[in-house]
C-alpha cells in the first residue's frame, strides 16, 4: 500500500495598514504538503511550499485585480479568484500529480538505488511586495523546483502595479509606440557592461545570446530612478550563468519613454 503523508497548512499574516490611499495591505498566504512516493523506508517524496502576499479584501477591485494576476501567473487559474484557495488547489494537485505519474515509474526503477533521487521533486514559491515607482508596487516572486534530471529550476517572476487603481503596467505602458529596436540596442549594451565584452561575438564566446537575440523583458522591476530587465536561466545565457540583471536608468531611456509616464 502506498504511503502518504501530508501537511496543508494556510497561514495569514495581516500586514499593517498605511494612511496614504495609494498604498496597499497584504497578507502571507501559506500552503505546504508532502507526500510519501511509497512504502519503502527510503521512499523519495515531493515536498510543495507557497508563501505569497494577497491584497485584502478591504482594497476593494483593485484588489482583486492585482490577486487574480497573481494566481494567473503562479497558481494556474483553476477558476478561483481567491489566492488561499488557488494555493490550496496548486498544492494538492502538484502532489496528486506527482502521485499518479512517478509511482508507476518508480516501481520500474525501485531495484536501482542510484536513481532515487530523480525522484526527489520539490516545488517552492516565495514570494515579497516592495514599494516601486511612485504609486506602483512590485510584486517579487522566487520559484525553486526540482522534477527529476541533474539539476533544478531558480526562477525570478516579476509584476508590477499601479496601487491605485490595480492594473498590471507592461512594457507598452512605459515606452512609446516603436521602442523595441532601441531598447534592444540599450539593453544589449548595457550586457556587454556587465559581462565585460566589447563585441557580440564576445558574448556568444562567453555563452551569452548564443540560441537567440537580446530581448525586452516583460521581467522587469519598475524602481524609483531604474528599470530592472531579469532573465532567468536559459533566456540569454546557459543555466551556470544564473539569472541576469540589467538595470537601466530612466535618463537613458528617455528618447523612448512615453511621454505620459513619469518618474
Amino acid at each position: 500500500m502506498n504511503k502518504i503523508i501530508t501537511a496543508l497548512t494556510l497561514i495569514i499574516f495581516t500586514a499593517c495598514a498605511h494612511s496614504d490611499d495609494s498604498d496597499l495591505t497584504f497578507e502571507d498566504v501559506t500552503a505546504d504538503k508532502v507526500v510519501i512516493l511509497s512504502n519503502d523506508n527510503r521512499s523519495p517524496r515531493c515536498s510543495v511550499h507557497v508563501n505569497i502576499p494577497q491584497v485584502i479584501a478591504a482594497a476593494g477591485h483593485r484588489g482583486e485585480l492585482i490577486n487574480d494576476a497573481v494566481i494567473k501567473r503562479l497558481l494556474d487559474p483553476y477558476g478561483e479568484r481567491d489566492v488561499k484557495v488557488a494555493a490550496h488547489k496548486f498544492v494538492e494537485s502538484y502532489t496528486d500529480t506527482y502521485m499518479k505519474t512517478m509511482l508507476p515509474l518508480y516501481n520500474q526503477d525501485r531495484a536501482d538505488t542510484t536513481k532515487r533521487s530523480w525522484y526527489e521533486y520539490h516545488y517552492i514559491i516565495d514570494a515579497t511586495t516592495q514599494k516601486g515607482l511612485k504609486n506602483s508596487v512590485v510584486y517579487l516572486a522566487t520559484i525553486d523546483y526540482y522534477e527529476g534530471g541533474s539539476h533544478g529550476i531558480n526562477q525570478l517572476l516579476t509584476m508590477n502595479f499601479d496601487a491605485k487603481t490595480g492594473r498590471q503596467f507592461t512594457l507598452n505602458d512605459i515606452f512609446a509606440s516603436g521602442f523595441e529596436e532601441s531598447l534592444k540596442k540599450i539593453l544589449l549594451d548595457a550586457l556587454k557592461a556587465k559581462t565585460g565584452c566589447k563585441s557580440l561575438r564576445a558574448l556568444h564566446e562567453k555563452g551569452y545570446l548564443f540560441s537567440q537575440d537580446i530581448f525586452p523583458s516583460e521581467n522587469f522591476i519598475l524602481g524609483e530612478s531604474t528599470i530592472t530587465f531579469v532573465y532567468n536561466p536559459y533566456e540569454i545565457a546557459p543555466r551556470s550563468v544564473g539569472s541576469i540583471e540589467l538595470i537601466i536608468p530612466y535618463s537613458d531611456l528617455s528618447k523612448i519613454l512615453k511621454n505620459s509616464f513619469e518618474y
